[in-house]
C-alpha cells in the first residue's frame, strides 16, 4: 500500500513564515497543523487595527477555515505550535529583535516568504519596500540560519509580462533591484510616484514590477551565494477546491469577486475579450504544490527544478465568457445572493467603446439616480462611490483580461510524476476529476457564506427576491423599449415614410388583432 512521504518531511521541523495571516498563509498554517507533525511555526506578525499579534492570531483561528483542525486539536495545542515573531517585512531588518533573530537563526530549517502587497495599484515606493526590499531582508535572515534546508519564495506567474510563454527559468529583471531599493529609500512617496511611469516602463503596475525584482534577488542568492532556494510561481489564486472546505476565501479577488459583484446586480459590463482565458489555481492546490515541491527538493536533493510554475491552463482552459455564464447560472438558479441591487445581468464587451457606453447607461446613470433618491430620503449616497471603486479595479483587470499568456509547467509535471497514487489523492495538484461548473458553484456558495456572511437558511428568501427583481427587470425593460419604439414610430419614422403609408400600416395591425 502506498504511503504518505510528504507530511513526514515537516515532522519536528521549525518553519518560519511571513504573510501567515494572508489568503495563502492561512491555508498553509491550517494544513501544517492538521496533517503534519511540524515542530514549531514561527509567524512574522505586526500589530494591526489596534490589535496586537497574539489577538490577531486568536481571531484568525475563529475563521471557518480552521473548524476541521479545531475538532482534532484543542486551541491550547494549536497555539503551543506557534511562536509569534514581532516584525514587519516593510522595514529594514524586518523589525525583528536581536533575541528573536537569534532564535530563528539557531532553530529554523524551512523558510516560506509569502508576505507581499498584492494590490496592483499600490504606490511604487510602498510596493518596493515590501515586495522587493522585504525579500532582500528575508534573504539576509535566511543566510544567518545555521540549519536552513530551503528558502521558498512565493512569486507569481504574472511578473514577467513581456514574456507570452513563461518558462520555468529565471528571467532578467526590469531594473537593478538594489538600485531601485536605494533610490526609493532616498525619495518621498510623491517623488517616486511622479517618476513611476518612467520606472515601470512597459509593465502595467507596481506589483508585477516589484515581484520581478524580488525574483531576481532570490535567484542571485541561489546562484551566487548557494542559498538553498525555490521560486514558486502560482497564477491567479482563487477559493479552495475542497481542502479543508469547499469554496473558502477571504477576499473578492479574481473571478469569484466578479461573479459576486454581478450576482449583486452591481457589475453589468466588463471590458474583456470573452474568448480569452486566465490561468486560475485554487488556493489549496497551490499549498499542496508548495508542500510537494518542498518534499521533492529535500527528499531528492533536486536543485535543478528550483523554479516551478503553479499553473492550470495546460490541464484546463476556461474562457472568461464561460466563467461569466457559469457564474450567472449558479447565482440565478441555485445560490442567489441576498440584498441584490437589481436582477443580475450584463455581459462582456471586447471593444472598449462599447463597454464605456454600457457603463454609462447601466452603471453611472443608475448610480446617480439611486444616490439622488437616497440623498432626498436623508440617507448617505453610496452607489456612485461603489462604482468608482469598481471602475478602478476594472482598469487593473482589463490589462490581464485582454492579453493572453501561457505557461510551461514541465518541472511541475516531473515533480508530480514522483508522487504515488495515495499522495496524488491527498495532495491534489492536477485537474483529474475536477468538475469546473461544480467548482464555481462552490465558489459562489463560499462567497455567500464566508465573505457576505449570509447563512444557507437565507437562500429561500434570496430566491423570492430574485423572482421579484426578475419581474421588475422585465417590466422596466418593457417600459423603456416600448417608450423608445413609440418615440421612433412618432418622431423618426415619419421623416422617411409618408403619413398615409403609416396610417395604412397601423390599420393592418389593428385588423390583424381584431381577427
Amino acid at each position: 500500500m502506498d504511503e504518505d512521504r510528504i507530511a513526514p518531511v515537516f515532522k519536528d521541523r521549525h518553519v518560519f513564515l511571513t504573510g501567515g495571516t494572508g489568503f495563502m498563509g492561512k491555508v498553509f498554517i491550517e494544513k501544517m497543523l492538521r496533517i503534519t507533525k511540524v515542530g514549531k511555526l514561527y509567524l512574522l506578525m505586526r500589530p494591526k487595527k489596534g490589535k496586537n499579534p497574539k489577538d490577531r492570531l486568536v481571531d484568525m483561528f475563529t475563521n471557518p477555515l480552521f473548524e476541521m483542525v479545531k475538532k482534532q486539536k484543542s486551541m491550547d495545542e494549536l497555539l503551543s505550535k506557534i511562536i509569534i515573531i514581532n516584525g514587519d517585512c516593510s522595514v529594514v531588518g524586518l523589525g525583528i529583535s536581536e533575541t528573536d533573530r537569534q532564535l530563528i537563526a539557531e532553530n529554523v530549517t524551512l523558510i516560506y516568504h509569502f508576505a507581499a502587497t498584492i494590490r496592483f495599484d499600490e504606490k511604487l515606493k510602498k510596493a518596493v519596500e515590501l515586495n522587493t526590499r522585504g525579500t532582500r531582508e528575508m534573504i539576509k535572515l535566511a543566510k544567518e540560519c545555521k540549519k536552513l534546508d530551503m528558502f521558498g519564495y512565493m512569486s507569481t506567474s504574472y511578473c514577467h509580462l513581456h514574456i507570452s510563454f513563461l518558462l520555468e527559468k529565471p528571467y532578467d529583471p526590469p531594473a537593478d533591484p538594489n538600485k531601485i531599493i536605494n533610490s526609493v529609500e532616498l525619495l518621498t512617496e510623491n517623488e517616486v510616484e511622479a517618476m513611476s511611469k518612467k520606472i515601470l516602463g512597459n509593465l502595467p503596475n507596481s506589483y508585477a514590477f516589484t515581484k520581478a525584482l524580488a525574483e531576481a534577488l532570490v535567484n542571485d542568492a541561489c546562484q551566487n551565494d548557494n542559498l538553498p532556494a525555490m521560486i514558486l510561481r502560482p497564477s491567479i489564486v482563487i477559493p479552495t477546491l475542497a481542502d479543508p472546505i469547499k469554496g473558502w476565501t477571504d477576499n473578492l479577488n479574481g473571478p469569484a469577486g466578479l461573479m459576486i459583484g454581478a450576482g449583486k446586480g452591481v457589475i453589468r459590463t466588463i471590458y474583456c475579450d470573452q474568448k480569452s482565458y486566465g490561468d486560475f489555481l485554487p488556493v489549496d492546490v497551490a499549498i499542496n504544490g508548495l508542500m510537494v515541491c518542498t518534499w521533492n527538493y529535500l527528499a531528492f536533493n533536486d536543485r535543478e527544478h528550483y523554479i516551478v510554475n503553479f499553473t492550470s491552463s495546460q490541464d484546463i482552459k476556461v474562457t472568461w465568457e464561460e466563467i461569466l455564464v457559469m457564474g450567472q447560472k449558479a447565482i440565478n438558479n441555485k445560490y442567489p445572493i441576498n440584498g441584490i441591487l437589481w436582477y443580475p445581468g450584463g455581459n462582456m464587451s471586447k471593444h472598449q467603446w462599447v463597454h464605456k457606453i454600457k457603463a454609462f447607461l447601466f452603471h453611472w446613470i443608475p448610480a446617480l439616480f439611486i444616490d439622488t433618491l437616497l440623498f432626498c430620503l436623508g440617507y448617505k449616497p453610496i452607489l456612485w462611490r461603489v462604482h468608482e471603486r469598481i471602475a478602478k479595479g476594472m482598469e487593473v483587470l482589463q490589462y490581464y483580461a485582454n492579453n493572453q499568456w501561457d505557461f510551461d509547467n514541465k518541472h511541475a509535471i516531473i515533480i508530480r510524476g514522483r508522487m504515488n497514487e495515495y499522495e496524488l489523492e491527498k495532495y491534489k495538484v492536477d485537474a483529474k476529476g475536477i468538475n469546473i461548473y461544480k467548482y464555481f458553484e462552490d465558489c459562489i456558495l463560499g462567497g455567500r457564506r464566508y465573505l457576505l456572511k449570509q447563512p444557507d437558511e437565507m437562500i429561500p428568501s434570496a430566491r423570492r427576491m430574485m423572482q421579484v427583481m426578475y419581474l421588475l427587470d422585465r417590466f422596466c425593460k418593457l417600459v423603456i423599449y416600448g417608450g423608445l419604439l413609440y418615440w421612433f414610430m412618432n418622431r423618426i419614422l415619419p421623416l422617411f415614410v409618408s403619413q398615409d403609408s403609416l396610417n395604412q400600416f397601423y390599420s393592418i395591425i389593428k385588423n390583424a388583432f381584431k381577427k
